[in-house]
This record gives C-alpha cells, sequence and structure tokens, in this order.
C-alpha cells in the first residue's frame, strides 16, 4: 500500500562535511515527486537515506506515521530503478521480473499471475523469454521497472533512470513511467538533472542547491514563478538583469539599467520607491516592438516551430550583455538576421522580480513550498 513521506529536519554527514544541513517537506501518498538540482546539490544522497542505503545524522523520515530512520533497507517495502538498471544478465526477462516475489516466498499461480499483469503494464509481454543482452535499452529499462513494481512496494525509487538513453527514447520512456506510475498509484520519489524531463513527469518538483530546497511547487509554477533567480536560471533560461522600483502616480515601475521601465501590478507590498531589484525574463517573454529594450541579434538558430536569437544588449546593467529571445515562427511577421538592430519589450505579466541578491521573489503570491 503506497505511503505518504515526511522529512522532518534531516541531517546528513560525512565525516565534518553536511552534505544536507537541515531538510523539510512532505510527498503526499500517490504523486510523482521529484528531486532536481545540480550534480552535488545531495538529491542522490536523500534519496539514499529514503532507500535505507545512507544513515540519518538527524531527523527523521516516515512513511506515513512510522519513523523509518533505523529500519534497515530490506524491510522498508520499497522498489529502486537504478541509472545502471541492475537486472541480472543471465537471467530472462521473466525470471528477473519474479525475483523479488520469489525471495517473498509467493506461490508459483500467484507469482505467474502478477508477473503477467505487470509485463502487460509496461508492455515487455513479447520480450519476456529474452536474456537482456537482446534487449535496447530502453526495453531493460521497462525490465527494471517492471520488476520495482511487481513487489507492490509502499514507495518507487528512481535514480536518473534514463541518463543512459539516447534523447528520443529519454522522451518515450519519461512518458512511459509517468503512465505507469499513475496507473498502478505508488508514491513514486525521481532523481534527475535534466530540468525538461521534471516539467514533463512531476507531479511537483523539489529544487535543490547544497543540500537545502529552494522552492516545491507544481511544474508551470516552478517554471513561471520562480522563488529566487537559482531556480529561475536554473530551469530554463532567463535573462537577468539589474534594475529599480521607481513609483509614479500611476504605479510601480520596474526600470531596467538603461532607463527604460515597465509599469508592474502585481508587485508584493512590501516593494518601495528606489528599491535595487533583480529582473529575470525568459526568452519567450520578449516581443518585438516600437519600444523597449536596445538590442542587436550575434546569431540565430532555426528549430522549425521557433526560432531563438542571441543578442547583445546595448544598454547598461545586464548581468550579462547577451541575452536571449525566443520568436514563434507561426506569430512572426519576418525572420530577422544577423546584424539587425531591435526592441524588446518584457511582458510585464510574465517578467519575475527578485530582491537584489536574487533570495526571494517580489511578485505576489509566489510560494517557495507549495
Amino acid at each position: 500500500m503506497s505511503v505518504a513521506i515526511n522529512v522532518e529536519n534531516v541531517v546528513k554527514k560525512y565525516d565534518d562535511v553536511t552534505i544536507i544541513p537541515d531538510m523539510s517537506m512532505r510527498i503526499k501518498n500517490g504523486e510523482f515527486f521529484t528531486l532536481l538540482g545540480p550534480s552535488g546539490c545531495g538529491k542522490t544522497t536523500l534519496l539514499r537515506m529514503i532507500a535505507g542505503f545512507n544513515s540519518i545524522e538527524g531527523g527523521e523520515i516516515k512513511f506515513d506515521d512510522q519513523v523509518i530512520n533505523h529500519i534497515s533497507a530490506h524491510k522498508r517495502n520499497i522498489g529502486m530503478v537504478f541509472q545502471n538498471y541492475a537486472i541480472f544478465p543471465h537471467l530472462t526477462v521473466r525470471q528477473n521480473v519474479e525475483y523479488g516475489l520469489k525471495l517473498r516466498k509467493m506461490n508459483k499461480a500467484e507469482m505467474k499471475k502478477k508477473v503477467d499483469e505487470i509485463l502487460d503494464v509496461v508492455k515487455i509481454t513479447d520480450y519476456q523469454d529474452r536474456l537482456p543482452e537482446r534487449l535496447s535499452g530502453g526495453q531493460q529499462q521497462r525490465v527494471a521497472l517492471a520488476r520495482a513494481i511487481v513487489i507492490h512496494p509502499s514507495v518507487l525509487l528512481m535514480d536518473e533512470p534514463l541518463s543512459n538513453l539516447d534523447a528520443k527514447l529519454r522522451v518515450e520512456m519519461r512518458t512511459a513511467i509517468r503512465e505507469v506510475q499513475k496507473q498502478v498509484g505508488i508514491t513514486t520519489v525521481y532523481v534527475t538533472h535534466d530540468q525538461e524531463e521534471a516539467l514533463a513527469i512531476s507531479d511537483r518538483i523539489a529544487v535543490m542547491k547544497d543540500g537545502v530546497i529552494q522552492q516545491i511547487g507544481a511544474p508551470e509554477n516552478i517554471y513561471t514563478r520562480p522563488y529566487n533567480v537559482f531556480v529561475s536560471t536554473f530551469i530554463g533560461h532567463s535573462n537577468c538583469f539589474h534594475g529599480t522600483l521607481h513609483r509614479e502616480k500611476d504605479g510601480l515601475y520596474v526600470v531596467f539599467g538603461n532607463g527604460y521601465k515597465l509599469l508592474m501590478n502585481n508587485l508584493c507590498e512590501e516593494c518601495k520607491d528606489g528599491q535595487k531589484v533583480m529582473i529575470a525574463v525568459r526568452p519567450e517573454e520578449f516581443c518585438l516592438g516600437s519600444e523597449g529594450l536596445k538590442a542587436e541579434i550575434r546569431t540565430r538558430t532555426f528549430l522549425g516551430k521557433y526560432v531563438n536569437y542571441d543578442l547583445r544588449f546595448t544598454g547598461d546593467g545586464p548581468l550579462a550583455m547577451d541575452i536571449e529571445f525566443s520568436q514563434d515562427v507561426g506569430q512572426a511577421e519576418r525572420i530577422m538576421q544577423p546584424g539587425d538592430k531591435v526592441l524588446l519589450k518584457p511582458n510585464s505579466q510574465k517578467i519575475n522580480v527578485f530582491t537584489e541578491d536574487g533570495e526571494r521573489s517580489l511578485i505576489k503570491d509566489v510560494k517557495r513550498y507549495e
């Protein structure tokens, strides 16, 4: 039976090095929860703590209300899917999937029924008599997934399961994993550093940096309303500018370094006239106009539906002098060329504004934890 996972003030140390200083979060029963972050941020360490492979130096991890800190890994009733599949090369697909059930001494009739069901769910029935060496990478990953799920674990843990696959197969397998997870309804914790993968499959995402959760939320909220500059720049791309808030009769403006200003109607009440801020604008949040930020096109990349442009910002104040702009070909009057000079107007309803240090959003109702 699936469970909720409660992480309460958890600490992880290796000798004198603290990897996770103090982490708390709740993973809901039956949800697909992704730990996302750069290499070394602690996401795999946390997954292994949930699994029971790593010790816990402080705090508690609970399955529902049961503290599991001192319960050995093989008694936690978890299913685990590893990066390298970890399936037995000398056993057929069916024998690999049966393995956990045999350890549980399940009778043959019931075992056959369960294995037949899960082979059908993950769509590998036709390969059940093959050895792993005769399977593609995607097929091997389906075997690993079937073996983890067939034992009806309380929690399914997946550590970078698609990183060894090519790009096309990754997309195919992430769709398959999402469909299987929803079909069986099991609480799943998924580790990845691939932002697109996380956005595509997750119910909620926890973005991590240096062992600290920067934001937890639904994929669309994480992307459109990041809590800080790290989240804004780690998930997707954001053009970041220094700016200042300026109050006028009709409201509060955000003023870019070159003097261009934009009226904002969604800033929080704490914002003050003259306050220094950071402004993040995603490439698709610009539009061409008769006013805006002056820029010159350096290069362009045609991607079919979109054209991505690298531009040189000709004003003062961006953190990087180069910015990016994404143009929808279906809406474009013309495709621009290198050397063209343009005015880019940010969408005031879409851009994000942060404190000067970039640590906190100044947009109304943005939550760090959802």
